[in-house]
């Protein structure tokens, strides 16, 4: 029989723990696959929870088959028997009902959850999984940080005067903007933190659109935190590590690269 003392003082050997939550990308370019690779090359151990079966490519998304909240937790609690683990990256939910269910679990289970929450709407092969975001304001105090794009923070915020309310609501809780979908020379990462806003800056690159390139930037924010930066460093961090990413070769699946941070 296996003897689980035997095995204790390696585990302790992995001393920096992160857990993606999220769907299984056969591409690999987004969802779990793609935060486990971002997690590893920037320097922590990554976990993966599946939330959801995707049938997908990098241009085409074909549907997805949902795990009910059930699966999703027994996935974890096993994980939680043996790892210690406080920094968690939340990507692909079914709905509300099940993010509400699932940050109340992660509470019970984990003393001062550290949770990423990215909110995916749609994915960039051209599927819409939501179309609002009813309910959110409720958990904000549970999520340390909220990544949307610019679509995403436009529906669960309000288009009108959107900068000042997330300005407002980072009194809650950390948003980290997403500069992919805005226009011009200059892509901007914005961070909104305890009523201050910062602002990450790269020019645009001509082919650096990359599948899951949001996915990436949220699990290397998660991965920066469990490495002990504060948000603000964090989100730099991020920033760069994704930066490499969608500079790494002219294709949709970008190659991640070792952090250098």
């Amino acid at each position: 029989m296996w003897d689980m003392n035997q095995v204790n003082p390696l585990i302790k050997q992995i001393k920096v723990q992160t857990l993606s939550i999220a769907g299984f990308d056969p591409s690999a370019g987004a969802g779990v696959l793609a935060d486990i690779k971002t997690f590893e090359n920037s320097g922590v151990y990554g976990f993966g929870v599946a939330t959801a079966m995707t049938w997908q490519n990098d241009m085409e998304f074909e549907k997805v088959e949902w795990l009910d909240y059930y699966k999703i937790v027994q996935q974890i609690s096993v994980l939680l028997r043996r790892f210690d683990i406080k920094y968690i990256k939340i990507g692909l939910i079914e709905s509300m009902h099940v993010l509400h269910e699932l940050v109340d679990f992660l509470h019970e289970r984990i003393k001062q959850p550290v949770i990423v929450y990215d909110p995916v709407m749609s994915a960039s092969a051209g599927f819409t999984f939501h179309e609002g975001g009813q309910g959110l304001a409720d958990i904000l105090h549970k999520v340390y940080c909220i990544t949307p794009n610019l679509p995403e923070a436009e529906l669960l915020f309000g288009g009108v005067n959107l900068y000042d309310n997330l300005l407002q609501k980072s009194a809650t809780t950390n948003i980290l903007l997403k500069g992919g979908h805005s226009h011009g020379p200059v892509s901007e990462d914005i961070l909104f933190a305890g009523k201050l806003a910062y602002t990450f800056s790269n020019p645009r690159l001509p082919k650096g659109a990359k599948h899951g390139s949001g996915c990436v930037l949220s699990s290397a924010l998660t991965a920066h935190l469990a490495l002990g930066n504060d948000i603000a460093a964090a989100a730099e961090n991020a920033n760069c590590y994704t930066y490499n990413f969608l500079g790494s070769n002219e294709t949709l699946l970008g190659y991640h690269k070792p952090s250098q941070s």
